[in-house]
């Protein structure tokens, strides 16, 4: 789903269910992963066990002021080739102008997750 987000505030980010997700990837033979910094860096640890999940620094990925715990904040969840769309449960937007071009878009889509202005997602 391509979302146009001109200008300002136009920050989407889309939410689904980390198991759910899990269950797809294996029952469809696509690798995930989730690591405990930038997987882009030059070393990087992944796991690919959620019993692992705890090895994720929480703090870090909650902080808002994340100079002292940059790494960490940096953890991704990592699915070869691309998440379906159908998987998406929720898309949080910067703005209410973000919000109508979301809707707008989606309109047509098929697949309606929810859409919420969650300026808190983004600082």
């Amino acid at each position: 789903m391509d979302i146009d987000l001109d200008g300002e505030n136009g920050a989407a980010d889309e939410e689904a269910d980390l198991h759910t997700v899990v269950r797809w990837a294996q029952q469809h033979n696509v690798r995930w992963a989730f690591t405990l910094s930038n997987a882009g860096a030059l070393y990087f640890e992944d796991r690919c066990d959620l019993q692992h999940l705890a090895e994720i620094n929480w703090t870090a990925v909650a902080a808002r002021d994340w100079r002292d715990v940059k790494e960490g904040k940096q953890a991704e969840f990592l699915l070869e080739r691309s998440l379906p769309w159908h998987l998406i449960e929720r898309i949080g937007v910067q703005s209410v102008k973000t919000y109508r071009s979301a809707m707008n878009a989606l309109a047509s889509s098929g697949h309606l997750p929810s859409v919420e202005v969650l300026p808190e997602w983004y600082y």
